[in-house]
Parts: structure tokens; sequence; C-alpha cells
């Protein structure tokens, strides 16, 4: 074809309505396409071929269809609409050989600013519903749930957590023999008898080296045996579990789950199943790392202080196994510490230390025998 005299019908589909029409199209000079119909405005238009962009994933190869960069016209949806077939294969020869910008991908002037705006509200709205809205919504339902599907919550929950641990089947790292597990049941029996709780406490010591415990929903409590070989005395030990059981009666351990549970599905469905498991694992890690807030962890250590001066037990236990856990934590920083995400464990041993200077007639809470069957339940 000679350029600027030979005019090709082609089909325009109109940007505003998508109607066709059958222009006859001429390669001017080398620099633009007239498209000419009696319709258009003064009878043609002149397309660019600098501005001139094929779109691409067509089906057929013996045509392509035409459209103009977004940001050459006023209304830029209008021109990204309308479309330009070309069959005639000399046309088409022509318009590659002379159009380098062809298979550009274009994006309109301001698609940058919006694109960026669009993230940063949907990163602000995951962000609001993670920080604010989940935790609402996590207390509000912690004491919707009945108490019997926050039970079977919680053991599903401890399950999986054996796993996180190295467990491979369930129980595996349950320690128990029998007068580790009489000790354990006394201990237990003497809090609770006069400080009821509202659940039925299940209380077990899993194998492992690390030093924590944690509850989780329903009155599941566990203690690790790294914390019962760090403990040097069972008032100690007695301690840890009346602040575990204050977190269950509080349901703090129901309320973090929830909160966790929910952030991970939120977030499987941005990123999709970002951690290649189920929320189960995220719950597990969370309550293996279980670090509620200061008022959550004072309210704890209040209940825990006040269960153990009801049993007649001393809450100078609880001052040495806070001390013990400073001494240790300046040693051996990077070591997993019931607690250790708290700076303030010394002012907690003071307290203790404090409260036990109040009390009288104690007794501990487990006789030498008994405290060695209990810290020799895992062997």
């Amino acid at each position: 074809m000679n350029v600027g005299i030979t005019s090709v019908s082609c089909r325009y589909y109109v940007g505003a309505s998508g109607r066709r029409l059958d222009v006859g199209v001429t390669l001017e000079n080398s620099y633009y396409l007239r498209l000419s119909h009696p319709e258009l405005p003064k009878g043609g238009i002149n397309w660019p071929l600098s501005d001139l962009r094929k779109l691409q994933d067509q089906a057929r190869t013996d045509q392509i269809i035409l459209t103009l960069r977004a940001d050459t016209a006023v209304d830029s949806a209008l021109i990204e609409a309308a479309r330009l077939t070309v069959d005639d294969p000399d046309l088409i020869r022509q318009i590659e050989r002379l159009c380098p910008e062809l298979l550009k991908r274009d994006m309109p002037k301001g698609s940058a600013r919006k694109i960026l705006i669009r993230i940063g509200v949907a990163v602000a709205a995951v962000v609001l519903m993670i920080f604010v809205i989940l935790p609402a919504m996590a207390n509000t339902l912690s004491y919707i749930i009945p108490i019997k599907r926050e039970v079977a919550y919680g053991k599903a929950v401890v399950r999986q957590m054996e796993r996180f641990l190295g467990g491979t089947t369930a129980g595996d790292l349950v320690c128990s023999s029998p007068d580790g597990d009489a000790a354990l049941a006394k201990m237990i029996a003497r809090l609770i008898e006069t400080t009821p709780t509202d659940y039925e406490l299940n209380v077990a010591v899993m194998r492992h080296e690390m030093v924590n415990a944690f509850a989780a929903p329903g009155g599941q409590i566990v203690l690790v045996e790294g914390l019962l070989k760090q403990a040097k005395s069972p008032d100690e030990v007695a301690a840890v579990l009346g602040h575990e059981i204050g977190h269950v009666e509080a349901r703090d351990a129901t309320r973090g789950a929830l909160r966790a549970a929910g952030s991970a599905g939120l977030l499987s469905m941005v990123l999709g199943d970002f951690a290649g498991g189920t929320a189960a694992v995220v719950i597990a890690e969370y309550t293996l790392n279980a670090s509620y807030t200061r008022e959550a962890e004072a309210e704890a250590d209040t209940y825990a202080r006040n269960m153990l001066d009801e049993a007649d037990v001393s809450t100078a236990g609880m001052s040495d196994f806070f001390g013990s856990l400073g001494d240790l934590e300046s040693k051996m920083p990077d070591l997993p510490l019931y607690l250790s995400s708290h700076p303030d464990t010394a002012a907690r041993a003071g307290r203790a230390a404090d409260f036990a200077q109040t009390q009288v007639a104690t007794t501990p809470v487990l006789d030498k025998t008994e405290w060695a069957a209990l810290r020799a339940i895992c062997d």
C-alpha cells in the first residue's frame, strides 16, 4: 500500500457507545492514521502512530485490534474503550513497521497514585481489622462461646501445640507416672478447694526443655518439663499454676486464640495460605509465646497471689520463681522463658515478696516426697 494514498476499510467501535462504524483508514505521511466517516467529528479523526497500542492476547492472528494510549484523551476511559480492527495485511505490516511501541502497556496518568492510595486503604483496613475490630470481636465472642465448645476448642489447640513442640501423635509428649500424677492432682485440689473455678481444669506436663507454661482455652493448662526442672520448690510451681488459672478464669487464652485465628484467617484471605498450614498452627505458636497485656498479666498475678493465700501457700515461692527467671534471662537471653516477654519480672517478684510478709500459717503445697515425684514425672 502507498502511504497517504490508498484507503482501507476497517471496523471502528466508538468508545462512548461501542457502536460500529465502517471507516476508511489512510496512513498519512508515516505520522498518523486518518479514520474517515461521515459520522465522525468533521468527517474524520487522526490517530498518531506513536500513540497506537495493539490489544494483546487476541485469538486471531490475521488481524490486529488497535486502541490509543489512555493519556492521549480528555476522557481516557472513552479513548481506552475505542477500538479499530484492521484486517488488511499490507496495512498491518506498515503499522507494525512504523509503530515501535505498539506492544507497550501504558497506564493512564495518575494510575500509580490511585494504585498506591488503594493499597494504602487496603493495608489500613487490614490493620484496623487485626488491631481494633478483631480484638473487640474476640472479647465479645470469648464470653458468648459455651464452655463445652471452649473446652473442645482448647483440647484441639493443645494437640496442635504438642505437635509444635515436636510430638508426632496426640499424647506423645505428655508425661505421666503414678506418684507424679498424684502429686499434681494434690496441688490442683489444694488450690481450687478454697478458690473454685468455672472450669474443670485439665493440667498436663509435657516433655520439653523449654522453661514455660501456658493456658489454652477451656481450662487446658500445660506445664513444660523445663519449668519443673527450673523451679526450686513446689510453691514456685503452684504460683505458676495459679497464674495460668487466672488467665483461664479471665478467658485471656480464649480471647487470644480467637484473635489469632481471626488474624490468620484474614491474612490467609488477603495473602493466600501464607503459612502453608492452618490457623491452628498460628494459634499454637501464639499460645506458646503468649504475651498478654500488662493489665491481664497484673490481674493474673493478683489472682495467683490471692489463690495461694486462700490455700495457705506462701507467695514467697512466686517471688523466688520470678527472681530465678530474672537471673536466667540475664545469662541466657535467647532461651524461651515463662513470661520472658515482660520486662518487669523483678517488680513482680517484689510484689509477691511483699505479699508474703502479710501471710501467716502457710505450709508447702507438697511435701518433699511429693515434690520429688512431680519433678520426676517425665523421667
